[in-house]
């Protein structure tokens, strides 16, 4: 006998439901990931993913949890903001070096403004 038998269904649906969300944010993301074309298009899929994504199935184990707990357990909702915080703000990271690197080579024009390449720091 698993403890999941237990279950009554009023919860393991939303379970379910939240599980399921965010695994096919995840995918979709992924997906994205493999059809967007360049390194700049292919940053905003996977933040989009494993943000929103991970939010969906964080969700549905901290209910179960709490649950089977008999408390609200919130160590899943600390790991999910620490991933929905962390994450945006790396790819936003990598994009600025990866912009920042592109520029410096010449393969992308100056950013607006920036006629005077000589006078940056």
């Amino acid at each position: 006998m698993s403890p999941l038998d237990d279950i009554p269904l009023w919860l393991a649906i939303p379970v379910a439901g939240l599980v399921m969300l965010g695994a096919t944010l995840t995918l979709i993301g992924a997906w994205g990931f493999l059809r967007m074309n360049s390194f700049y298009d292919r940053l905003h899929a996977p933040t989009l993913a494993s943000s929103w994504g991970t939010g969906g199935v964080i969700l549905g184990s901290a209910l179960l949890a709490s649950f089977q707990q008999g408390r609200p357990i919130l160590h899943e909702l600390m790991v999910g903001l620490g991933i929905m915080t962390t994450v945006p703000v790396t790819l936003m990271l990598l994009g600025r070096a990866a912009l920042h690197r592109d520029r410096a080579e010449g393969t992308l024009p100056p950013a607006p403004g920036d006629d005077h390449p000589e006078t940056r720091e």
